[in-house]
């Protein structure tokens, strides 16, 4: 199989790097010096990833994050992967893996930096300096060529990486996800009275539904949530995709593990009726931001997903004073809630000349469209006034 060559660290070598095969070679403190404060980027949260089997070789999610070093010493860090699959990313390239069978090439293996069933926006390349996030750039181009795979692919870097990615010669895709901005709100109430009557009177319906259902809610961290609280979590996650005929990609010890060692980044909101839980969502936290992440009830009760992914997620938000809360991937729904569209962002390297100058083709008219569908999300807007615009191309 070609994802087992030799690793060519010669060619790496010029540019100052070296493959790491789990982050459990570094100090989990060097590599947060550089990934900041966000959850998802934290060593500890891919560490877990791997060591559960969630993102590791077996799973198709074979590590091979790059280091750079300079004068013995790591300055910069790169998320990455050698995948085998385009499954738990979130930006779909389904029909680009197509294309390549279709015409007898191999799709997979390819390069992907990004966090593992994660659809969050963050930096990717962990340096710094322009220079040293170049130099990451092109070794992950240089590693691409080396392996003789089809293609390195970062996905959701935030505006300024995907300028920088985008100036080191990769194409630029964009898309839209839906976000909450906290402008200061005292309370829920006060969220509420920015937004027209009709969006307004339909969510104080829908959480008076809940209410009058006999529905409570309790919102536990790492060092509050029990083991039976993890076990009833996992058990709705579980349930979730098995509606969707999907297979879960996460599992117990992945949420139990992450709650030991990052407890306060970790939210479990818990749906319950007469003492009895029958609903959770989980989510992480950060300094700024919630990201909303997953979400599962043993039933259906009209209003439960709003309630305890949207709902219980703002109010805790305005509680903590966070700004932003990312409600995840897609779902127009989100808009009449009061979140409203964000533009995201992913870079794509393609080693098969004609096959990228084709995704080219593709990307522009993508991104034509998708300026319209802005446009008609601009024109259901739930606010009396703008609450946040999508940044331009």
């Amino acid at each position: 199989m070609r994802a087992r060559r030799p690793e060519p660290s010669n060619i790496l070598e010029a540019f100052g790097c070296r493959i790491l095969g789990s982050l459990g070679e570094i100090d989990g403190a060097l590599w947060n010096q550089f990934a900041g404060d966000h959850p998802a980027l934290r060593h500890e949260f891919l560490l877990t990833l791997q060591e559960t089997g969630c993102a590791a070789e077996l799973s198709g999610w074979r590590p091979m994050h790059l280091a750079l070093s300079e004068d013995g010493r790591d300055v910069g860090y790169l998320p990455l992967y050698l995948k085998s699959h385009s499954y738990g990313e979130y930006v779909f390239d389904w029909a680009w893996a197509d294309a390549y069978e279709r015409h007898g090439l191999h799709y997979y293996p390819k390069l992907l930096s990004a966090v593992p069933f994660t659809p969050v926006s963050g930096p990717r390349l962990l340096a710094h300096t322009p220079e040293r996030r170049r130099r990451l750039i092109d070794a992950a181009r240089a590693l691409t060529h080396a392996l003789g795979v089809s293609s390195f692919h970062c996905l959701l870097p935030d505006e300024d990486q995907a300028r920088e990615l985008e100036q080191a010669g990769l194409m630029l895709r964009s898309q839209v996800q839906f976000h909450w901005s906290n402008r200061g709100y005292a309370d829920f109430e006060d969220f509420l009275a920015a937004m027209n009557h009709e969006k307004r009177k339909k969510i104080r319906q829908e959480r008076r539904r809940i209410r009058e259902a006999g529905i409570e809610f309790v919102q536990l961290d790492g060092h509050s949530a029990t083991e039976a609280d993890w076990r009833f979590f996992v058990q709705c996650y579980n349930h979730t995709y098995r509606m969707h005929h999907s297979t879960p990609y996460l599992n117990l010890d992945f949420f139990r593990r992450l709650g030991q060692r990052m407890p306060q980044a970790v939210l479990l909101v818990i749906a319950r009726r007469g003492g009895v839980p029958l609903g959770a969502a989980f989510d992480l936290v950060g300094p700024r931001t919630l990201y909303g992440r997953y979400w599962g009830s043993l039933e259906y009760v009209p209003g439960l997903h709003f309630e305890a992914c949207y709902y219980q997620a703002i109010e805790f938000c305005i509680a903590r004073g966070l700004e932003t809360f990312e409600g995840g991937a897609q779902g127009e729904h989100k808009l009449a809630r009061g979140l409203t569209p964000c533009r995201t962002w992913s870079a794509h390297h393609l080693e098969h000349p004609q096959f990228a100058s084709a995704v080219a083709e593709f990307l522009a008219r993508e991104s034509a469209g998708l300026e319209e569908y802005i446009d008609e999300l601009a024109a259901s807007a739930p606010f009396k006034t703008p609450q946040g615009q999508v940044p331009p191309t």
